[in-house]
């Protein structure tokens, strides 16, 4: 890993997933030493972090969207 990367909690979804696949191609490839490894690793928990950060923001934006439209259904019922 360079130092040069961004930081993990400044990325897209889009952007941690796409840096994710290639940490994990990289280290199913081998890396060439246990320091780069280790690096790779320490790297792909937070891009998995960052991935799971903004699918459960996601989720949460969906339930409030579902629970707004079943008021709004239920108060048309009603009236």
């Amino acid at each position: 890993m360079t130092d040069q990367a961004p930081d993990v909690s400044t990325l897209s979804f889009e952007q941690a997933r796409d840096e994710l696949v290639r940490v994990v191609s990289e280290l199913e490839q081998g890396a060439p030493t246990l320091e780069h490894s280790l690096a790779l690793w320490e790297r792909g928990e937070a891009l998995a972090a960052r991935c799971e950060e903004w699918l459960l923001g996601a989720k949460r934006r969906l339930d409030a969207a579902r629970a707004e439209a079943d008021e709004q259904a239920s108060a048309e019922a009603d009236g």
